[in-house]
């Protein structure tokens, strides 16, 4: 069973790091990498979805299972529409769209646009703070964010554009008519304690106690396991 594991905004690859020694056998993941993160060639920006898509494409078989984290889930839901469909998509961290209305808990338009702003007077010192941030709702959210900065280092694995072009996806992508009829099997899973979700997407999930927006850090063996279950679970589903 392949997985494809897509990753957030401002982290790269390496945060699926942690669960290299938990997948059963039966897994075969596969980290990979968006345009403008580690190696990879950044796309122009302003990007459409569908240049993105496209882009893409050759790393997202349809004969596998997407997993996306955070923005990495957005993106592949909105790729739904651009791209052959997976086998199943679990989604992880993520909703039908990044900003809440601010009654439900999670992030609101106000908030992203704050960051925004500020991120544009200083990209680097930003990521940092939105790496503390993310970090929050770990059981141990000052080891959590060491283990953050140890993976990542002090900067960022990506351009400034690309993750100018990434805040401006966690703006506008909303996937809500997507998942209300999606073309595959869609599996949620979320942190119980996840500081950037609303309460109503993760009352909506498979919850993952203990965890918050970074189970990977917090609780990488259940993480895995969850993930090779839902998956196999969601390869079940008729299609």
């Amino acid at each position: 069973m392949k997985l494809i594991l897509l990753s957030g905004w401002g982290v790269d690859r390496r945060i699926w790091q942690t669960l290299s020694e938990y997948w059963p056998n039966s897994v075969v993941p596969s980290a990979v990498e968006w345009p403008g993160y580690g190696d990879a060639p950044a796309l122009p920006t302003p990007t459409h979805i569908e240049a993105l898509a496209e882009r893409m494409a050759p790393e997202l078989p349809s004969d596998a299972v997407w997993v996306g984290w955070s923005l990495g889930g957005l993106l592949a839901t909105a790729f739904l529409n651009h791209l052959p469909p997976p086998k199943a998509l679990l989604l992880l961290g993520a909703g039908s769209r990044f900003c809440s209305d601010g009654e439900d808990g999670g992030v609101t338009s106000d908030e992203l646009a704050s960051f925004q702003c500020t991120f544009h007077r200083d990209p680097v010192a930003t990521w940092r703070h939105f790496l503390r941030w993310q970090a929050q709702g770990e059981p141990n959210a000052r080891e959590a964010h060491r283990q953050l900065r140890a993976q990542l280092g002090e900067t960022p694995h990506a351009d400034t554009d690309t993750l100018a072009q990434g805040l401006m996806w966690l703006e506008t992508l909303d996937n809500r008519a997507l998942l209300a009829n999606p073309p595959c099997p869609i599996r949620r899973l979320a942190g119980a304690h996840d500081p950037l979700l609303p309460n109503s997407t993760r009352q909506q999930a498979l919850r993952l106690e203990a965890a918050g927006h970074c189970p990977m850090l917090s609780q990488p063996a259940p993480l895995a396991a969850r993930l090779a279950e839902q998956a196999t679970r969601a390869l079940q589903e008729p299609r």
